[in-house]
Order: C-alpha cells, then sequence, then structure tokens
C-alpha cells in the first residue's frame, strides 16, 4: 500500500475547508474592525507615530 493510497482514502478534503472559512472569517473581521468610522481617530493618530520623536509611550501600570 502506497502513501499516496493511505492520503487519498483519509479524506482530508474537510480540513482545508474549514481553514478557508476560518480565514475568511478572521479576514473579514480585520478588514471591518479596522475601516469602522468610530476607530479614525484611532488609526490618525497610528499613523503619524513614526513621524513624532518627542512622544514617548509609558506602559499602563494597575494602580493599587
Amino acid at each position: 500500500m502506497k502513501l499516496s493510497d493511505i492520503m487519498s482514502h483519509a479524506q482530508l478534503s474537510f480540513y482545508t475547508e474549514v481553514a478557508l472559512v476560518l480565514f475568511l472569517g478572521v479576514f473579514i473581521a480585520v478588514t471591518i474592525r479596522t475601516f469602522m468610522p468610530s476607530r479614525n481617530r484611532e488609526m490618525e493618530v497610528a499613523s503619524r507615530l513614526p513621524l513624532e520623536d518627542d512622544v514617548v509611550l509609558t506602559p499602563r501600570t494597575a494602580e493599587h
């Protein structure tokens, strides 16, 4: 019995279809989240970060 026989009878095409559906779902979610009108201000600020030299970002710390 050859390996190609084993793989052809394993019916693995289901996994590729599931992976495609998952990829499309995540891609659509990221695209919608990126282009939401409520995120325009955040994207505007993020687009200027590489050009700003005087801004120092500090990590948030939990207040006790």
